[in-house]
């Protein structure tokens, strides 16, 4: 058993950091420091087959510092480390320690023990109580940081693969999900469409009626987008200021003709609604179809994303408000078309 003056080679880490001077880039962690602040304590199983250390343990951790269970079977405590995942474990079980490290979980516990057997903190029966709440304080620091962390990295997965103004997909996760849309169907030997569109005179509303009033509009447009698909399959991308992409794999050209023609009577016979009047809106449309995408054209994502524009720009040409369309698949069909 080790001595209670055992470091850790976290806490020596900790220690030198902070001994170092304060730079500008670590006064960007104010926005951790209040997310940590505000963070209820850490969960904890105490689990001691030794009934006197486990109620002196459970009389040391106070619940302003863990918020713990305390239990002194090792099979009630995995039962109850599968129900409900705690990230810190104070236990004297060398086969607690063993099953929790052989289990493949996503986040492993921080594990405080008398034994080094698999152990991140190891204390010995003879700490003092104010070595042991350091050690405890030290333990529920790394778990209030490492969630912080993980809050923050899905918070900038998300940022990366959402438009924050319209909440379709960024033009990022077009850039990367479309290839592999194409990808999937070629694999499987699918149909997939792709649509672009773009609003109608957006410049002249943001002229005339303000940048506000556009935001409004485009908030509105790729919900009203999304709500003609099908939830789950299909997916709406802004790429550009009041340009969408609208992803329908496993549909073959003419349905997806159909689809589009839905989202532009969808767009133009409900009003919108900028600075709280109604106003019409009409958006242009490009579609590529195939319905079975080929497995050897390595541009093909490219390819159709200039198809789709390159008729959307033909919607344009002819006076808006109205969806041109090509026929890239194997089945018979016409060859394009508008409406």
């Amino acid at each position: 058993m080790a001595s209670g003056g055992h470091t850790t080679v976290i806490q020596r880490v900790l220690e030198r950091r902070a001994a170092k001077p304060a730079t500008g880039e670590e006064g960007t962690t104010a926005t951790v420091a209040v997310m940590v602040r505000v963070m209820p304590p850490p969960k904890a199983l105490l689990v001691f087959q030794d009934a006197p250390l486990r109620q002196h343990m459970e009389r040391r951790v106070t619940p302003d510092l863990l918020e713990v269970e305390c239990l002194a079977d090792e099979q009630e405590a995995l039962r109850s480390f599968e129900a409900e995942f705690r990230p810190v474990v104070v236990t004297d079980s060398a086969e607690l320690i063993r099953k929790l490290r052989s289990r493949p979980l996503v986040r492993p516990p921080f594990i405080i023990s008398g034994i080094l057997a698999g152990a991140d903190e190891c204390v010995g029966r003879r700490v003092t109580e104010r070595e042991l709440e350091a050690r405890l304080r030290a333990a529920r620091r790394i778990c209030e940081l490492e969630s912080v962390l993980r809050l923050i990295m899905e918070e900038n997965r998300k940022l990366s693969a959402t438009d924050d103004l319209t909440r379709a997909a960024s033009r990022r996760f077009f850039g990367k999900h479309f290839p592999r849309e194409v990808e999937r169907a070629a694999r499987y030997k699918r149909a997939l469409s792709l649509v672009l569109c773009d609003i109608d005179h957006f410049k002249k509303i943001n002229d005339t009626l303000g940048h506000a009033a556009g935001d409004e509009i485009l908030q509105q447009f790729g919900p009203r987008l999304q709500q003609a698909l099908r939830r789950g399959i299909d997916w709406v991308a802004r790429i550009g200021g009041e340009e969408f992409a609208i992803v329908m794999p496993e549909t073959p050209y003419e349905p997806a003709f159909n689809v589009a023609r839905k989202l532009r009577t969808a767009v133009s016979h409900t009003p919108f609604t900028a600075g709280k009047k109604g106003l019409t809106v009409t958006a242009s449309f490009g579609l590529c179809g195939l319905d079975q995408v080929p497995t050897d054209e390595p541009r093909l994502a490219d390819r159709m994303l200039k198809i789709a524009d390159a008729a959307l720009y033909r919607s344009k040409e002819s006076g808006r408000n109205r969806v041109t369309a090509t026929n890239l698949g194997n089945a018979p069909g016409p060859g394009g078309g508008r409406s």
